[in-house]
Order: structure tokens, then sequence, then C-alpha cells
């Protein structure tokens, strides 16, 4: 059973459960609907958890090859493919079901929207272009936008701000993954920007650039009037911190520099949501 687990990547997860809640929590015109949130966050930790599982299936002979992921179940041979595979797909039918029933048929595309780009999109995407990642950064911004539409049944302006902030976040907090373990990703055939150029300074230079770019779309909700001042100028404060462990990075190319921008993510996201819950507006009705 641990095997299953793993294939599900629970870190992963987790982290997609986070944003979704924010999202509907932010796009609940009035108290939560706590049955509908439930049926919410099911449907996309199945859905999140089958991609997982197939990213897995697809890279099991890439992740064999590389260090970080020669643990895995299916490169150690402890799950057999075929599976593996039948685990992935009934536990996405299972939640995409889930999400077409019982919440609604937007939230349910966008909940496929994500499994199909990630799988068939980007995951093969990585084996031939640099590009994979910014194409990898959609099916990641997705799940507040999920949440949010969980909560509205519409997208709207103030859910695509949740939306672009996923987006642009993910660049220098992929990058710099992609940095440390360069070295890694060239043995497993992946044509991330730091292996295809590993002196150029380019991923360095992209990290920089949407770090300064996260910078006023972080600000977006309270122009829009999601959030308030107090959201305003700790989203101010957070994105400066950011920026300048990204121009850390360009400054000194090391892999420690790369550490501190992963961990300064890790921090500034789940940071800014609780800010933004903190002092939300609440929307009107659609």
């Amino acid at each position: 059973m641990t095997g299953y687990l793993e294939l599900t990547k629970p870190r992963v997860t987790s982290l997609v459960l986070v944003t979704t809640l924010a999202g509907f929590y932010l796009g609940s015109p009035g108290p939560m609907d706590w049955v509908l949130l439930l049926h919410a966050l099911v449907g996309t930790a199945l859905v999140a958890a089958g991609t997982s599982a197939l990213n897995m299936y697809v890279e099991r002979e890439a992740d064999g090859k590389m260090l970080r992921t020669r643990l895995r179940p299916l490169p150690t041979g402890r799950l057999a493919p075929r599976r593996a595979l039948l685990f992935a797909v009934a536990i996405s039918w299972l939640g995409l079901t889930e999400l077409l029933a019982f919440v609604n048929p937007l939230t349910a595309a966008l909940a496929a929207a994500t499994l199909v780009t990630y799988v068939f999109v980007y995951t093969p995407m990585k084996t031939m272009s640099p590009l994979c990642t910014l194409v990898g950064a959609i099916p990641g911004a997705l799940p507040p936008l999920i949440g949010w539409t969980a909560a509205r049944g519409t997208i709207g302006a103030e859910g695509l701000s949740l939306f672009a902030i996923l987006f642009v976040w993910q660049m220098p907090h992929s990058l710099a993954i992609a940095m440390m373990y360069r070295d890694d990703y060239a043995r497993g055939g992946f044509r991330l920007l730091p292996v295809v150029d590993p002196l150029g300074g380019s991923t360095e230079r992209q990290i920089v650039l949407h770090a300064l770019v996260l910078l006023p779309v972080s600000l977006m909700p309270a122009v829009l009037r999601l959030s308030g001042a107090v959201y305003f100028y700790g989203a101010l404060a957070l994105g400066i911190g950011f920026a300048a462990l990204a121009l850390a990075v360009a400054l000194r190319s090391t892999s420690r520099a790369a550490r501190r921008v992963l961990l300064g993510s890790v921090v500034y996201l789940p940071a800014l949501l609780a800010l933004m819950a903190f002092d939300r507006l609440t929307p009107p009705r659609p």
C-alpha cells in the first residue's frame, strides 16, 4: 500500500489542496458551504493524485536513472507498471466524476485540463525543450482557480488573479529546483533550462525576471478588491524579500543560492495566501 501512496506524491497533493482551499474560501460569497468544499477537495485530491501517478508511470525509466527518484515504486519494481497505470486511471476518473456530479462542470473541466496538460503536454515536453517549465506552470496554477470556480461557478478577474500569482510563482520555484539537481536531470534525459544552458546565465535571468513580475501580479487581489490594505502591504514586503533572494542567485550562481530561492518560495506562497485569507473582502455574489 505504501507504494500506491508514493505514486500520489503526497506533498504535491497537499500543496494542491491548500491552494484549492484558498481559492474556495476567497471565492465564497458569504459563509463557506462545507459540504460543497468537501466534494471539491475530495475530487481535486483524487485528480491530483492520479495525475502524479500517471506522471510516475510515464517517467518510470527516467526516474530509474536519477538519484533523487531511483527509489520510487516503479523503478525499484515494488509496483508493476500495469497496476500503477490502472490505479492512476481509476482515481483520476473517480475524482473527475466527483467534481462533475457534486460540484459543477466548469470545475471538473479545469481539473481535467490540469491532468491533460500535465501528463500529455508538460511531461513529454521535459525531454524536448526548456520551455516545458513555462508549460508546466499552467496545470500547477489551476488548483486555486478550481477552488474559486467550485465556490462560485464562474471564473472572473479575481479567479484569474489567483491563477496568475501561482503561474508566475512557479517559475523561480521550479527553476531553483532544476538548478540544484541539474546533473540529475541531465542523467534522466530532461532538457530543462539549467541542463541545456549550464553556463549561460539564462536560468538566473528567468528567476530574477519572474520574481520581479511576481511583485505587481501579487498585488492584483488588492486592486480587484478581493483583499484589503493589510494584504497589499504584506504582499509588497513578501515580494521584495523574494526578489532579493532571486537577485542573489544572479550575483552568485550556486546551488546554495538556488536553495535559498527554493526555501524562500515555499515560505512566500503560504504566507501570501494566509495574508489574502486574513484580509479577505467578501466578494459580491456572481
